[in-house]
């Protein structure tokens, strides 16, 4: 075993990726130090990848929308989370933001992170950006 490195490339990020699956194939024992080699690697290349390529929490329409299809749910089963059909419509299609109340519900009820699902929608932040700066423009005559 090479002294272990922090990643700091690409280059050296591949080598770790290659040195990691080649041990994970010996399937060496436990406690033992190609097992403790693979421990260290996960570590050094999660470190890597969550500087280098970090992963945006989920829309959370899109959110819901995966764990309606997880559970095999329709729009009608979130009413009792939402409100109305007419609602559930409105935030599904992104007319309507999601309340406090509907984030505590989709949330003790579909088991989805409030974090998630307080973000705000990206299609409603581009609406709304695009609504800022497409208004009239002043004009001296």
């Amino acid at each position: 075993m090479n002294q272990p490195r922090i990643i700091k490339t690409d280059q050296a990020h591949r080598q770790a990726l290659e040195r990691l699956t080649y041990l994970m194939d010996l399937d060496p024992a436990p406690e033992t130090p190609d097992a403790d080699e693979i421990d260290l690697l996960a570590l050094l290349i999660e470190h890597y990848e969550q500087e280098h390529f970090p992963i945006a929490p989920p829309d959370p329409i899109e959110a819901i929308r995966f764990r309606m299809d997880q559970m095999g749910l329709q729009h009608q089963d979130l009413v009792p989370y939402i409100g109305s059909k007419s609602k559930v419509s409105e935030i599904l299609n992104r007319k309507r933001p999601l309340s406090l109340n509907m984030i505590r519900r989709l949330s003790a009820g579909l088991g989805i992170s409030a974090d998630v699902l307080i973000r705000e929608s990206a299609q409603r932040a581009t609406n709304d950006s695009d609504r800022r700066h497409s208004g009239p423009i002043a004009t001296h005559a």
